[in-house]
């Protein structure tokens, strides 16, 4: 295919994304067959097209340098009026030419910058509308500070490639929240730190959605022969004898790995527990030998709830099993989807079954550990055929007998709980 025929086709396929998007995805495409100074000139054409703000808008939906497309504009300008004279004096950087990217030279920035905005990030995780309470201005000083000097420009490059944007004030009100919620997050990330400083385990536990099993429409698009979709059922009716497949997941905040257990019948606390203790004996411990306590964040309802006995009752029993002091923080109501479980191995495992059937609960098993990602996720996963009672109820003489003990802020949400004897 010539060069035209890569432009034609690609602007068809793209012509109905969002302005940032569909330039992300055309660049992706033309990159390849682009030298520099086409690149350029490409690029500064975008800008102009867009008008008012094109340069931004290039600039975060491709990473090339403000001054590259302003360069380009200017060198466009002289092709209107001298086409000649602008043809001859056209210079094309030889590959890998120019300075190198500031996160070459400074590994450690962009982990740097995540760390610094993550307790103060809003709108929903799962989506690329993210947005942070801190300017480009202050995080560059905070960063340059804390020894990555970085300018404001580069900062709003990052955060773009990392996926976040900017929001008018009118989009900062997300409805009625916990008046303790920020300062939730805030413990949260202090303790996950500290934590990890004494090279102590952090997970991040949550259900994920159920899933009918059978050959039901699954959503997403997967490679197929021309003209062969895979057949699936017209009416999504639950079909009894296979039922439904619960998913629970365990994800290790610093080893970037995790474990899923897959039951098909009921997510009780007793289950979510389990989950955990599969993940301490066949994950947990050989990564963390000399470990003495853990960290556990979980949200505030479900099977994990802060007002779930069961829940408490059976980590006793994994504390007293594993000798492990195991402190839970909860995350405030009504913020689930700022759980690390689900925007660092959730969304992953949708992402890998996209368009294809679960057919079964070994397929769903099979398809959660071929789950991968480029910054080096792993995930084990395994089926969990308990059948897990109902309704379990744990009595005030039960409780009495747990050796737990709240924090003295926010109690319902933090609390510790040692192993007996």
């Amino acid at each position: 295919m010539d060069g035209s025929g890569i432009f034609l086709s690609a602007g068809v396929f793209l012509v109905h994304m969002e302005p940032v998007d569909r330039l992300k995805k055309l660049y992706e495409v033309l990159s390849p067959v682009m030298d520099e100074r086409v690149t350029r000139l490409w690029a500064a054409a975008e800008a102009e097209a867009i008008g008012r703000s094109g340069v931004t808008v290039v600039t975060l939906a491709t990473g090339i340098l403000h001054k590259r497309i302003v360069a380009g504009k200017r060198e466009l300008e002289a092709l209107r009026t001298s086409p000649q004279q602008a043809l001859a004096q056209g210079r094309t950087r030889r590959h890998g030419g120019g300075r190198k990217a500031l996160e070459v030279h400074d590994p450690g920035l962009v982990k740097a910058l995540e760390e610094l905005i993550d307790p103060v990030t809003r709108g929903d995780p799962m989506s690329p509308l993210r947005w942070t309470c801190k300017s480009s201005h202050r995080l560059a000083a905070e960063l340059s500070k804390s020894g990555h000097p970085v300018g404001a420009t580069k900062v709003r490059m990052l955060l773009g490639e990392l996926g976040y944007t900017l929001q008018s004030n009118r989009k900062t009100r997300e409805g009625n929240q916990h008046p303790e919620r920020d300062a939730q997050f805030q413990h949260i990330n202090r303790q996950a730190k500290a934590f990890q400083k004494r090279g102590q385990p952090v997970i991040s536990v949550d259900t994920k959605k159920k899933e009918l099993l059978g050959d039901f429409k699954n959503g997403g698009r997967e490679w197929q022969p021309g003209g062969k979709p895979e057949p699936v059922r017209v009416h999504d009716f639950l079909d009894k004898e296979l039922g439904k497949a619960v998913p629970y997941g365990v994800y290790d905040v610093i080893r970037n790995d995790g474990w899923v257990s897959v039951g098909n019948n009921h997510d009780t606390a007793e289950f979510a527990v389990e989950s955990i203790r599969r993940w301490w004996l066949r994950m947990g411990r050989q990564g963390y030998p000399g470990a003495k306590e853990l960290l556990v964040t979980a949200d505030g309802g479900g099977s994990n709830g802060s007002r779930t006995r069961l829940w408490k009752a059976e980590l006793q029993k994994l504390s007293d099993e594993t000798g492990l002091d195991i402190q839970v923080a909860h995350y405030p109501p009504g913020t689930s989807k700022w759980n690390k479980i689900e925007h660092r191995m959730f969304c992953h495992i949708t992402q890998n079954w996209r368009g294809r059937p679960l057919l079964s609960l070994e397929t769903v098993v099979n398809l959660i550990a071929a789950t991968t990602t480029k910054q080096g996720l792993h995930i084990r996963a395994a089926p969990d055929r308990t059948v897990y009672q109902k309704a379990r109820v744990v009595s005030d003489e039960q409780m009495a007998q747990l050796k737990l003990r709240r924090s003295r802020v926010r109690g319902l949400w933090n609390y510790r709980i040692s192993p007996n004897g």
